[in-house]
């Protein structure tokens, strides 16, 4: 196949040829060739796919009736909310997923990390039914499993061998969530998820709710362990909302012991007065930073939309980004940064690249976050996924 007629970022008007699923050629003219395929760019900003590397796919409310938002305040009501919705609801994890999958698609996401429940009232129901979903969306979705402990690991008698079950089972990234507040034993929660990652060569990624020196201690554990461990740039701390309200000169240390271990952070651009890790001075330090939608309608809130180039705009508007540096950083987190993190080969618009591509109305980069406009037509692995920001397949 071949793209006429696109704005590449860097290389300004061109033509890109597509063999194999993969980049070919970039030239500013490509001569036909017979019986190639070819479709007008009309002068569109060409990015790679976007990654979202924080969902959750299994827990979606998508295409289903409204269903009325009672959560309560904090992090404990919104889990016991969740589990009588997701009971009362009888959700089917496998057809919601697949929803969530193809929405998200259509809004030019290529590659998912989806952190699924396992707790012992379902036992591995979500992640099977979300691999199912992995398998059979596999040519249009690249699609990474969390095996997630959302009711704790220590509080919940069985969650360590179901954790181990998923993960001999084919999830690659073992999860945790708020060793303090939610198990009461860091120590506990933190050797468990550690250990299970160093038997099976799996990387590791932590909730972190939790906001001021509590958060602070965490993110200090998980750096001892990472570190004894030898997973430096395996290891995700997502949300941690507390680098953004402890001390300035505890934020700097921190920040330093993430660079040092290289440790991911993920912000989604948390909402409400929600503290939010400071996104660029995390970024000139080297840490890597990358963003994700979270729960996309669920039942701890109905506002998240599955679409990463509006999830970049919230970032940027949460962080102050005004500049085109700082939107350009807000986008990187929802492709380079994201596809960096899920380990994803060939990735990008240059020749070599895997052709996971998406044309765009707008002139530039800055624009696309800002405008973050219908996405015209998205590709994956050279084939037309999506037009018009519909999903075609």
């Amino acid at each position: 196949m071949r793209i006429c007629n696109i704005v590449h970022p860097t290389k300004g008007q061109s033509d890109v040829r597509i063999r194999d699923g993969h980049i070919a050629e970039i030239s500013p003219h490509l001569t036909a060739t017979d019986d190639e395929p070819a479709l007008d760019g009309q002068g569109m900003l060409l990015l790679p796919g976007f990654v979202d590397a924080h969902t959750h796919l299994d827990k979606t409310l998508l295409g289903l009736p409204w269903h009325p938002h009672a959560a309560g305040p904090s992090v404990p009501d919104r889990i016991r909310y969740e589990r009588e919705t997701l009971r009362t609801l009888a959700i089917d994890p496998r057809n919601q997923s697949k929803h969530l999958l193809r929405h998200m698609l259509a809004r030019g996401t290529t590659s998912i990390r989806t952190h699924v429940d396992i707790v012992p009232e379902i036992g591995l129901r979500h992640f099977h039914d979300v691999a199912q979903t992995r398998a059979e969306c596999q040519d249009i979705m690249d699609v990474q499993i969390v095996a997630f402990p959302q009711l704790g690991v220590m509080q919940a008698p069985g969650t360590v061998e179901l954790l181990r079950e998923a993960l001999r089972s084919g999830a690659e990234v073992v999860g945790g969530l708020d060793p303090i507040s939610i198990d009461r034993d860091p120590r506990g929660q933190l050797d468990a998820v550690f250990a299970l990652a160093d038997e099976f060569g799996a990387e590791v990624d932590i909730h972190l709710h939790d906001r001021g020196e509590i958060g602070g201690i965490t993110i200090d554990m998980i750096a001892e362990r990472t570190a004894a461990l030898g997973l430096h740039g395996r290891v995700t701390v997502s949300h941690a909302f507390c680098l953004g309200d402890v001390e300035p000169a505890r934020q700097l240390q921190l920040i330093g012991t993430l660079a040092r271990w290289n440790i991911a952070i993920m912000t989604h651009g948390p909402s409400a007065g929600i503290p939010s890790p400071p996104v660029r001075r995390l970024h000139e330090a080297g840490v890597r930073v990358f963003c994700g939608s979270d729960g996309v309608r669920d039942s701890w809130g109905p506002l998240n939309t599955g679409d990463m180039l509006e999830r970049a705009f919230i970032v940027s508007y949460l962080n102050g980004f005004r500049d085109d540096a700082g939107l350009e950083m807000a986008l990187r987190m929802a492709t380079y940064a994201g596809a960096e993190v899920l380990g994803l080969k060939d990735y990008g618009i240059e020749v070599g690249c895997c052709a996971d591509l998406v044309l765009v109305p707008v002139e530039n980069r800055p624009e696309a976050v800002v405008a973050h406009p219908v996405r015209e037509v998205v590709v994956k692995r050279g084939n037309v996924v999506a037009r018009h920001g519909k999903c075609i397949v």
